[in-house]
């Protein structure tokens, strides 16, 4: 079943995805897959097409979400001649193109508005209109979708019809992000070394026992893309010999000892442009841990370079300071009430879901990521400096630096446990 569909893995998870595929196949009804940006939706979709009774007829691809809305109508059902500026033949439309076959809607969620009804409409009467004509033109074509959010947040922003979702959602796979079926990456390390060895004619002599848990203790945000490409650049860059730790980049072996932040972005709108999903989550992430990071490697430049006067501590080397006391515990709001989702301790359990909005700063920011670190870890100082990859002192002098802005401390006593 594996070789079928090119899916590599022996997970749980992966098992699940492989039923699903077997049992989904050999029927018509529409097909919704969901997974975050990189985890192998196209090969579903190809499998689910292989497996069916239209494997021997058209399996079209179109990315929704890469087309100009100006020209998204007449990717998908075609255009007559003259119907539009540069119209200077008729042209046949996706759906027209697939007919008998599987059409795959890549980045389904970014198709506008306007073009939903008009979908909704080819997928419940099954016959599309070419742009600019008026004769309906009848197909039969089985629709799989993709997305790499999930869809249910478009409808409940408003931003996808809820009749299109259904119709779309008669059957769904959902496929797990790489970080959450680490047992699988060996073997996809394994089959890509197999794989770009025999295209670049190169010869790999393995990886060691170090160098692969570097792999496969590291989150992979871009997820089987990002290892895939990983592994080629080793396969390259590696010939005649051993992988070895130091050969992995340093962004990965500082990232795989240590969890992510616990934060969840949710979507921003600033105008006409769009950031979602996990892909912002992890670009937030990143800068709130740079941003730490260049702070304490200035604080430390500052005090190697000034002058100590009598009696000083120099550097680090000196008692750590009393832990900060005073701070209350309130909504981290800032006066935007952009945090959802953080109630009081008495009521519920600690949430960390920061939503971000247009005009927030980097100092906002950090200071609810750095709240959400220490509720993560129960109001423990050093656990959350370790979540975000900063020393206790850094964390100490960023809460003394909110002491007085009424940021709030995990436990409320200001004690560390």
């Amino acid at each position: 079943m594996a070789a079928d569909t090119g899916l590599i893995g022996e997970s749980a998870a992966i098992r699940e995805v492989l039923v699903k595929i077997e049992q989904i196949a050999p029927v018509t009804s529409t097909v919704l897959i969901e997974g975050e940006s990189g985890t192998g939706k196209e090969l579903v979709a190809r499998a689910v097409h292989r497996l069916s009774p239209r494997r021997g007829k058209p399996f079209i691809a179109v990315n929704v979400g890469a087309l100009p809305e100006t020209l998204l109508e007449s990717e998908l059902f075609g255009h007559e001649k003259g119907s539009f500026t540069g119209a200077a033949e008729r042209r046949l439309g996706r759906f027209e193109l697939a007919d008998t076959g599987t059409l795959f809607l890549d980045e389904i969620g970014e198709v506008p508005s306007s073009t939903q009804v008009k979908l909704l409409r080819v997928l419940e009467e099954r016959e599309v209109t070419r742009v600019g004509g008026v004769q309906t033109i009848p197909v039969d074509v089985r629709v799989v979708a993709a997305t790499n959010r999930p869809l249910r947040e478009h409808v409940d922003e408003g931003q996808f019809r809820a009749d299109l979702f259904y119709r779309l959602n008669v059957l769904s796979v959902y496929l797990p992000p790489l970080r959450e079926r680490k047992e699988d990456i060996p073997l996809l390390v394994r089959k890509f070394v197999t794989e770009f060895s025999a295209m670049h004619d190169r010869e790999f002599h393995g990886i060691s026992g170090d160098a692969l848990d570097l792999l496969v203790e590291y989150p992979w945000p871009g997820n089987v893309r990002e290892l895939r490409n990983l592994v080629e650049s080793m396969v390259v860059l590696a010939h005649g010999r051993e992988i070895v730790s130091d050969d992995i980049p340093r962004a990965i072996r500082d990232a795989g000892g240590r969890r992510l932040l616990p934060v969840h972005v949710g979507p921003m709108v600033q105008g006409s442009e769009r950031a979602q999903g996990r892909e912002l989550e992890f670009i937030v992430r990143s800068l709130v841990e740079l941003k730490l990071q260049v702070e304490e490697l200035r604080r430390r430049m500052d005090v190697e370079t000034r002058p100590a006067p009598t009696g000083a501590w120099v550097g680090d080397v000196r008692p750590a300071p009393a832990p900060v006391s005073g701070l209350t515990e309130v909504l981290p709001t800032n006066g935007f009430g952009m945090v959802r989702g953080i109630e009081p301790r008495d009521d519920s359990p600690p949430a960390t879901v920061i939503t971000l909005g247009p005009g927030m700063t980097m100092s906002q920011i950090e200071r609810m990521a750095i709240q959400a670190a220490l509720r993560d870890t129960g109001g423990n100082r050093r656990k959350a400096a370790d979540l975000l990859g900063i020393g206790e002192r850094t964390l100490y002098r960023k809460l003394r630096e909110y002491e007085g802005e009424e940021f709030a401390d995990a436990d409320g006593s200001g004690e560390e446990t």
